[in-house]
């Protein structure tokens, strides 16, 4: 995303007090300060659910790789009966 400088600011300020005027710029500023403070809320929320998501999906991964191994151990064990009854 492309930075801002000084002159940048000013004249988009110059454009906005053409647009609503000297009057409206309390209300615009606290409007765009509220919408500043909601998007980082939603995207904090939005990284702490990706946080617990992540936290899932490896319990789970890790439940079915002991499982996967306990199968694994499993057939080799008949196997190894197998062997030796034959």
């Amino acid at each position: 995303m492309p930075h801002l400088g000084p002159l940048e600011l000013v004249i988009i300020l110059v454009i906005v007090i053409i647009i609503f005027g000297v009057g409206k710029l309390p209300q615009i500023g606290g409007a765009i300060g509220q919408s500043i403070r909601e998007f980082r809320d939603a995207s904090r929320t939005a990284e702490h659910d990706a946080e617990e998501d992540v936290k899932s999906a490896k319990k789970t991964a890790r439940a079915a790789r002991a499982k996967a191994e306990e199968v694994v151990e499993d057939v080799v064990e008949d196997e190894e009966e197998e062997e030796e009854e034959a």
